[in-house]
């Protein structure tokens, strides 16, 4: 009854101001759990009573990212303490990144709010995020305005990134946009379907799949305990990651560098000409030794940047599973079972093209031998040139 009279009334108030509505009848609110002992109970006394002042129904879908310390055995005392309250298992440690999809995979609700446990994602915004559902937005991007706890070091570099990705991307990304987000029925339903990569960039998923969307801005809050799990280390890996995913620059950089030390390489034989005539025999061995060692470190540098590039590649066609699930707590048995997004489907699985690709496997097999012949016959003829010679 709460539920309906709320929606009513913000359906009233939406046509007078000519938005669509997004009906919310449910929110499902993901929270990622990894070593979060300290601070599990802290964060569910803290949710509980914003999410029961709402006008709808809710669920708690915790997801327990292969915890080492307590936190699966507290998981399950508040799942034992509330229905409300959903549980998700992982056999080990996947990554935030993964534990996200898996939140959004489980949910059932008309409008899913993904955030973390630590207490850093306030969950006084959560009312903020239901309005801008109710005034039409169906993806909210939540803006860190400041992190205290961060550090000078960490939030320059977080600017820095979010410059870097949006100068060599096509897409826009809000900067200092975090985990915390919200989609509606229908973003959540592509991003189960069609955003199952191995190399996954949640938060820049969820602001390029398009549907109406905004921003609120918040400031982080203190760490309620624990500490960070992301390290420098890490944090680096994950902002090469975001950029491979999102861009091919780095690819490119290499006819531009080919291309620049084309231009040098002529320079310098110009240069050297320029001085034997008028000098005589340069003495360059130590710039020679140097521009050498140059070339070297700019080989190894793009040959890197395309290891990076064929280590995603390498990930999409192994085709492993994002996730696996060890338990689940108060899930119904439907959502349990597999959903069939889990499933990759390749154009053998279409009828009218298996036959084009069993034909062009043929044509290429055909190749191969045709190969393996010419191979040998060149050898033969190599050999028999040599010993031609040596006679």
């Amino acid at each position: 009854m709460r539920s309906f009279l709320g929606n009513a009334i913000m359906e009233k108030e939406n046509k007078k101001k000519g938005q669509v509505m997004n009906i919310i009848n449910k929110l499902s609110v993901v929270i990622s759990v990894y070593n979060e002992e300290a601070v599990l109970d802290k964060m569910y006394q803290a949710v509980v009573p914003v999410v029961e002042s709402l006008p709808c129904e809710y669920e708690l879908l915790f997801v327990n990212d292969g915890s080492k310390d307590a936190s699966p055995a507290i998981l399950d005392r508040l799942a034992m303490e509330s229905e409300k309250v959903k549980v998700i298992h992982f056999s080990r440690n996947y990554g935030h990144e993964a534990a996200m999809i898996a939140g959004i995979d489980y949910s059932t609700g008309d409008g899913v709010i993904c955030m973390d446990a630590d207490l850093q994602h306030p969950v006084e915004c959560i009312p903020q995020i239901l309005d801008a559902f109710h005034q039409g937005y169906e993806v909210v991007s939540m803006v860190r305005m400041s992190n205290k706890s961060a550090g000078l070091f960490k939030n320059i570099t977080s600017k820095l990134f979010y410059k870097i990705l949006n100068g060599i991307s096509e897409t826009h990304f809000e900067e200092n946009a975090s985990d915390f987000f919200a989609v509606t029925k229908r973003p959540a339903e592509v991003l189960r379907k069609h955003f199952r990569e191995s190399s996954r960039f949640l938060r820049a998923y969820v602001q390029s799949i398009g549907f109406r969307k905004t921003t609120i801005e918040y400031t982080a809050g203190e760490r309620a305990g624990g500490r960070s799990k992301y390290s420098f280390r890490n944090l680096f890996r994950f902002s090469v990651k975001a950029m491979i995913s999102y861009s091919d620059l780095p690819l490119k950089i290499a006819s531009l560098c080919g291309t620049s030390a084309g231009i040098a390489s002529v320079l310098l034989i110009i240069y050297s000409i320029y001085m034997k005539i008028h000098v005589g025999a340069p003495g360059g061995y130590t710039t020679i030794i140097v521009v050498i060692c140059f070339m070297f470190t700019v080989l190894f540098f793009l040959l890197g940047i395309i290891g990076e590039y064929l280590s995603v590649i390498l990930g999409e066609i192994r085709r492993r599973p994002i996730y696996l699930v060890r338990d689940t707590v108060n899930l119904e048995k439907e959502q349990e079972k597999d959903k069939g997004y889990y499933c990759v489907h390749t154009m053998s699985d279409v009828p009218e093209y298996k036959e084009i690709l069993d034909q062009w496997f043929a044509a290429e097999k055909e190749l191969a031998a045709y190969r393996d012949r010419c191979m040998k016959e060149g050898m033969k003829l190599f050999t028999r040139y040599l010993w031609d010679l040596w006679d």
